[in-house]
Order: C-alpha cells, then sequence, then structure tokens
C-alpha cells in the first residue's frame, strides 16, 4: 500500500477531506482529520464514519495547535493557505499537498481536466454525458459531484475521468497531468482569497503545467495563453480567430458545420463556448462529430443556472444563483432581450461592481440587493439604475414582485457567494425558487 504505516494529517472535515482521509486510510496511512471548526458545526454522520474507519479527528483549536509530526499533509480546496490551520503545517516546513494532487496519484486513469471562471460544470458534465453515450466510460468528479480520491479509492475502472479543478485545488498540485485540459474563460474572481487578479489566473493556469506534446489544451481564443506545450485546439463564440466559430446559429469546424444550435437545449453566447469545448473534446479523444452531437443535443441545463421559475402576471422570474462573480451577471444580462428586475449581493469578496455599471444602466429598470455588500454595489451604480436595499431574499423578492412590470424579468444574480447568509449557492437558489413558487398570482 503506497502510504503504508505514513502519520498524515488532512485539513478540512469536509467533502474533499473526508474523501482524502479514506483514501489515505485505504493506502495505510494512519490519518488525523484537522478542522478549525467546532465538532458541533460540523456534519455528524462524517465526523462518526471517520472514526469508525479509525481515523483521528480534532476539532476547533486544538486542531489550529496540533504539534503532532506527520510525514506530509493534505489540505482540502476550502482552507486557505493563511489560516492559522494550514499555517501551522507550512512555517514548520512540512510537506503540503492538495486532495485533488493525492486522488491523482492513485486514479491511474487519464484525466480531461475543465477550468475557467464560468461554465466548468456545465461544460464538464456535458463532456461526461457525450462520452458515455458515445460508448467511452467516464464520471463527472472533482469540483462537482465525487471528490478525485473518493473515485480513486473506489477502483472502479473508466476510459478516462472527467474532473471539474478549481483554482483552489490547481494551487497544490505537483504531478497532476490531465491528457486534455480546457481552459473555458477567465474573469477576476475569489480577491478574498487571492492577493491579486493575477495571482488568481496563475493558479488557474497551473492546468496546464504538467501537460506534453502527447497531450491536448483547447482554450478560448480571445485568452492570451502562452508557453502551453500540448497541442492547442481553440474556440471562440466572438471571434473568427478559432478552430470551433460561430456562423449563422452554427458551430463551425473547419468551415463545416457540425451543430445546429437550435437543436440545442441550452440558450447564451456562453453555453455556445461550452458545447464548442465539449466538441473539441471529443474530438481530441478520436470520437466524430455525428456520433457527438445527438447527445449534446438532449442535455438539459441544470438548476440555478439562469433557470426559468415561473411567470406571474406576465413577468419570469429566472433563477441564477450560480452566477457568483460579475463575469456570469454580465452572461445572464446580456442573454436578456426584456426590462430587468436586478436582485445581487451577498458576500464580499473583495471586487468592485463598478465594471457592470454600463451594462446594467442599459439592461437594468431597478435593481434591489441583499447580503453584506448591498451598500458597496449601491454606491458603485449611482446614477446609473434606481437601486433598493432589502434587508433579505424574502424582502428582496417581495420588493422585486411589486416593482415588476409585465413583460419584464426578474433576475436573481447575485455576483458574489452566498457564505455570508446561505449555505451554498444550491440554497440561496432552492430558497429563491421557493419564494416565487410561493407569491400570488
Amino acid at each position: 500500500m503506497r502510504y503504508q504505516n505514513q502519520n498524515v494529517a488532512v485539513l478540512g472535515a469536509g467533502l474533499s477531506g473526508a474523501a482524502a482521509a479514506l483514501l489515505l486510510k485505504a493506502e495505510g496511512a494512519n490519518v488525523t482529520v484537522l478542522d478549525s471548526a467546532q465538532e458541533a458545526n460540523l456534519l455528524k454522520s462524517t465526523i462518526d464514519n471517520l472514526r469508525s474507519q479509525g481515523i483521528r479527528v480534532i476539532c476547533g483549536s486544538e486542531a489550529d495547535h496540533d504539534s503532532s509530526a506527520y510525514e506530509f499533509v493534505v489540505a482540502s480546496p476550502g482552507i486557505d493557505p493563511s489560516s492559522p490551520l494550514e499555517c501551522n503545517f507550512s512555517s514548520r516546513k512540512i510537506d503540503i499537498i492538495g486532495e485533488l494532487e493525492l486522488g491523482w496519484l492513485s486514479c491511474q486513469m487519464p484525466v480531461i481536466a475543465v477550468t475557467g471562471t464560468n461554465g466548468k460544470t456545465t461544460t464538464t458534465e456535458l463532456v461526461a454525458q457525450m462520452l458515455n453515450a458515445c460508448g467511452q466510460t467516464t464520471i463527472a468528479c472533482g469540483n462537482i459531484g465525487k471528490p478525485l480520491s473518493e473515485v480513486a479509492r473506489a477502483k472502479k475502472k473508466f476510459d478516462v475521468l472527467t474532473v471539474e479543478v478549481s483554482s483552489f485545488q490547481l494551487e497544490t498540485i505537483r504531478t497532476f497531468r490531465p491528457s486534455v485540459a480546457i481552459w473555458l474563460n477567465f474573469a477576476p474572481d475569489h480577491l478574498d482569497r487571492y492577493r491579486s487578479v493575477a495571482e488568481y489566473r496563475a493558479a488557474k493556469l497551473r492546468i496546464f503545467e504538467n501537460q506534453g506534446a502527447e497531450d491536448v489544451a483547447i482554450v478560448n481564443s480571445i485568452e492570451n495563453l502562452t508557453e502551453i506545450r500540448a497541442n492547442t485546439i481553440t474556440f471562440s463564440a466572438y471571434t473568427d480567430r478559432a478552430d470551433f466559430r460561430l456562423v449563422e446559429g452554427f458551430i463551425v469546424y473547419e468551415n463545416k458545420p457540425v451543430l445546429r444550435l437550435a437543436e440545442t437545449k441550452l440558450r447564451g453566447s456562453h453555453n455556445i463556448e461550452n458545447l464548442m469545448a465539449t466538441l473539441a473534446a471529443g474530438m481530441a479523444r478520436g470520437l466524430p462529430f455525428e456520433t457527438m452531437v445527438p447527445s449534446l443535443c438532449t442535455y438539459e441545463p441544470q438548476p440555478h443556472r439562469c433557470e426559468f421559475v415561473r411567470q406571474i402576471g406576465g413577468v419570469d422570474y429566472i433563477n441564477d444563483s450560480k452566477a457568483t462573480n460579475l463575469d456570469a451577471v454580465e452572461k445572464a444580462l446580456l442573454a436578456q432581450n426584456r426590462p430587468v428586475v436586478l436582485i445581487a449581493g451577498g458576500k464580499n469578496k473583495g471586487f468592485t461592481f463598478e465594471p457592470l455599471r454600463a451594462l446594467v444602466k442599459e439592461k437594468v429598470r431597478t435593481t434591489i440587493l441583499i447580503g453584506e455588500i448591498a451598500e458597496q454595489i449601491a454606491r458603485d451604480w449611482t446614477g446609473a439604475v434606481k437601486t433598493e436595499l432589502a434587508s433579505s431574499l424574502t424582502d428582496a423578492v417581495e420588493r422585486a414582485h411589486a416593482a415588476a412590470k409585465p413583460g419584464e424579468v426578474v433576475l436573481f444574480s447575485p455576483g458574489t457567494s452566498s457564505f455570508d447568509m446561505f449555505k451554498s449557492y444550491a440554497d440561496r437558489g432552492d430558497q429563491f425558487r421557493a419564494l416565487v413558487q410561493s407569491l400570488p398570482k
């Protein structure tokens, strides 16, 4: 077994941390899971399961100050490198890797890795659905579904793994090498974790770090990506200088139409690019276009991504809770052709909403703001649009219902993360949907 009798610490008792701990235990390690949260605030079933497997779990301040000796440490992606928990080990020069790297070392299968500020989940799901439909077995995992370490521990064989990877996961890779790496797009985000946009971009660029000439990099052609050693396939819905292009309602490859967009269930330029990247991934896996297209036409967008909820009195209500950054809000607004009542706001992630000012002035009639960043957004958009501050999501939905006129759209596209008020973007979107469903006709 790879880690027989090694003492290993895992930072974080969430989904990724638990998966890493169980993989290490299965590989013979003596495992300790450390989490800064109090045990009462963690999922009891997870903690009980870890302990039943002979894994030590330490929580709270005791975890932050653990002085035990370990061969190495595995950090969950949600653990900030500057946190007291991780600094306790980095200051002692103990080797730290991430859960993604740990899973990669054990998976023994080729990987298609998908990154980008937006569209990762949709593209990962598209690729997985397409490959399985075409007879190449895969599973969508990583930053969605099962962590890579859980897939590795199961030892089920796939032809390829389709792995969504975030910047947090890529920060700590060493040897992670996808045979196909997809770069969808880039926009400022996570400035509550990174010191600059350049640092965030550098973390994401590590997806290409270990690729060689026999690998494939699928990149958005409007990005200025240099020093990629892999074979490159480009795509863009906005320029003709790409291998995959948009021409009169068709995705075209080398001047040959390969997919008629009207036959799919996805809308918006961002989803056109997700489809382009998916087709490129299939091509990299040796699949002909005619076998790929049918499964892409049946794919349905997941909840919380410009999801139509209900029409009331001629007003459409759209749940775009997955919009956790400005780029996602921009794409949601560009997809609207009617006046918008916009509900936005949430956690302060360290960036300004000023870049959306001109688009909001063009598309939005009224904005209703929530969360700890609400007042900052109101300042950023002063003079561009009428703004209201809501005390809660319930208050925001009620205000939007009162303000919206027939023929308009109420768009819930927060533009930032949810953790100041909700468990996750999904919890936030579920609550929005429930509130809209409870509105009177």
